[in-house]
């Protein structure tokens, strides 16, 4: 991943984990509690595509496990995380521009319930079974409603983000700055000094110094002698 990518991605992952932890738990909302962690991985990855979320999903996911209070194994969130971001990052636009909010929204839903449902399915085979006892259909229903009620106001300012600074970066690669917009400067200005200088010259002056020299020269001819068989025979002086 480029720096500016990595550098976005990881303060929208500390500043989501800290919401998170410090805010979002604390609500004591019946069911599931609403994942800020999961709306930015999604957020990014229909920006950077399959590859990126995917690598923005495990570093975020595997943040969360080792964030306390963590009370499952390391590397359980990362894996799911890991596996919606890439997953999320298939539904990218090729254009990258959305044409509408249902296709965001959609995936919303579709991505909080599959990563209830693969972190339950990671649980149970590790031996962590505490999502049959709170309800797993409870956690679906409560996690897909708490996450999709938090899209709108994360999801598009997230992607937003994440639109400028790949903007930012191909400004930058194409801006005309450097070696090759120095060659172009020095072009312009030599031709705008060679129009100024074109403007003193005055039309036809050399034809008329010309002319007149010609002029000049055939008066004296006159005077002196004359032109025959494209030799000067001057008066008093034998011709050669």
């Amino acid at each position: 991943m480029r720096l500016n990518r990595v550098l976005l991605s990881t303060v929208l992952v500390v500043i989501a984990l800290v919401v998170q932890i410090c805010v979002l738990a604390r609500l004591q909302l019946p069911g599931a509690v609403p994942d800020l962690l999961l709306l930015v991985v999604l957020g990014l990855a229909l920006v950077y595509g399959h590859t990126g979320g995917a690598l923005v999903g495990f570093g975020a996911g595997l943040l969360a496990d080792l964030a306390p209070p963590a009370d499952h194994a390391a590397g359980r969130y990362a894996l799911v995380l890991c596996v919606v971001g890439y997953l999320a990052g298939l539904a990218k636009p090729e254009s990258g521009q959305l044409r509408s909010a249902a296709g965001p929204m959609a995936v919303v839903v579709a991505a909080a319930i599959g990563a209830t449902l693969l972190y339950a399915g990671v649980g149970i085979l590790v031996g962590d079974d505490a999502a049959r006892h709170v309800g797993l259909g409870q956690l679906l229903f409560t996690a897909a409603l708490y996450d999709l009620l938090l899209a709108p106001f994360t999801v598009p300012l997230i992607m937003g983000l994440a639109r400028r600074g790949e903007n930012d970066r191909m400004a930058d690669s194409t801006g005309g700055t450097g070696t090759e917009g120095g060659t172009r400067w020095i072009t312009s200005a030599g031709s705008v000094r060679a129009g100024r200088m074109s403007r003193f010259r005055r039309p036809g002056r050399a034809a008329r110094f010309g002319g007149q020299g010609g002029g000049l020269l055939t008066k004296a001819t006159k005077r002196t002698g004359r032109i025959k068989d494209g030799r000067i025979k001057l008066k008093g002086v034998k011709r050669l």
